[in-house]
């Protein structure tokens, strides 16, 4: 009995162990579900759930954060080719990022307002709390960020 109770005591430490060691991991990893905040009004757009595959990382939208007077399954009227005419929700707008010391770069994003695809970089700050999403055209002084917030 005495053994059983030490096993089951060792399992209890290492499950402890792991679930502290995979929530460390996530604030130091992209992966997961963040508010992406309006860098013109300062106000919640929308939810995009960030994915790695195979080292590559990806954005897709989950849920539109819209006032009821606003349609609440808008199209993207303004993409070209498969994009064009599709609902903006479920849309995957950030894709090919790779980590590259602190930044994920490599990438793009696509804007749905204006159905533009930008190059994109990301970063981690705040403890992995929030991310630094960038925009841009050809030089990353060139563009906007956004600084989204983890939600999960």
């Amino acid at each position: 009995m005495k053994k059983f109770l030490i096993l089951a005591l060792a399992v209890i430490v290492n499950a402890a162990g792991i679930m502290t060691s995979n929530a460390w991991a996530d604030d130091h990893s992209p992966v997961g579900l963040w508010k992406s905040i309006d860098d013109e009004t300062g106000k919640p757009k929308s939810l995009i759930r960030v994915t790695e595959t195979a080292g590559v990382y990806q954005g897709k939208i989950e849920k539109l954060l819209r006032s009821p007077d606003q349609d609440q399954n808008p199209k993207c009227t303004k993409c070209e080719g498969a994009e064009k005419d599709q609902p903006i929700l479920g849309m995957t707008i950030m894709t090919g990022l790779k980590k590259d010391d602190d930044e994920y770069k490599g990438g793009h994003i696509l804007d749905p307002n204006n159905g533009k695809l930008y190059k994109c970089k990301m970063e981690l700050i705040d403890g992995g709390k929030k991310l630094k999403v960038r925009g841009y055209i050809g030089f990353s002084l060139i563009g906007r960020s956004q600084i989204w917030m983890r939600e999960e």
